[in-house]
């Protein structure tokens, strides 16, 4: 049974008619799939079907290691988007981006096409002088109407910053990495292990934080 109904496709299909320069999906997963592999499989499938400027690419999380290791997957399911030669912009998704963060995720795969909304000279020149590797985690759940702007801030954040990767942890997949962090309520944002803060936040206070390490 399909996730999305016709209505849906077509609302999708406008929304991913944005996408510019073709865009690679790379999906980890195991032979045998968990729950939530094989639903989001079939999201990813679903989605990538619907442009074709859109290449879905599959990988066994335990047979294909060096492609698990190049982009640092540690569990799965896991989406990493990347350009159409492969190479990472630090944009992944840990867990189905369905729900509401269905938004993020469209909202990725257009920005890493190369389409992006200008952003203040004074935030990018922040942006551009980070070097030290920042890795963002956003644990989110599917119900949070607030999570995916909170995504999609560090997923541009990663875009423009090559030392920056950041994640959107699906909290109810991974619940012992979320009680790790203490997750409660979300969107709930961790930079680096180190500083974290709770809400859909402006660019500026994830800069704050990144600032400090």
């Amino acid at each position: 049974m399909a996730l999305f109904d016709d209505k849906v496709k077509t609302q999708l299909t406008q929304l991913l008619s944005k996408i510019k320069n073709p865009i690679v999906i790379n999906f980890f997963t195991q032979e045998i799939e968990c729950p939530t592999c094989q639903t989001t499989h079939q999201f990813v499938e679903e989605i990538a079907s619907l442009n074709d400027k859109i290449t879905l690419k599959t990988y066994d999380f335990i047979n294909d290691t060096d492609t698990a290791k190049e982009f640092n997957i540690d569990k799965i399911p896991a989406i990493v988007v990347t350009d159409a030669n492969k190479n990472s912009k630090g944009v992944r998704f840990f867990g189905i981006p369905a729900g509401y963060e269905i938004n993020s995720f469209i909202a990725a795969c257009v920005e890493v096409s190369g389409v992006v909304e200008a952003l203040p000279d004074a935030i990018i020149s922040r942006i551009k002088k980070i070097t030290k590797p920042i890795h963002i985690q956003v644990f989110i759940t599917l119900t949070c109407p607030y999570c995916p702007g909170a995504v999609a801030t560090a997923h541009r954040l990663a875009i423009e910053n090559p030392n920056i990767t950041a994640d959107m942890v699906e909290s109810t997949t991974f619940t012992p990495l979320a009680v790790k962090h203490n997750v409660s309520s979300v969107p709930k944002v961790v930079i680096n292990d180190i500083y974290e803060f709770v809400g859909a936040q402006p660019i500026n206070v994830f800069l704050d934080m990144i600032e400090k390490i």
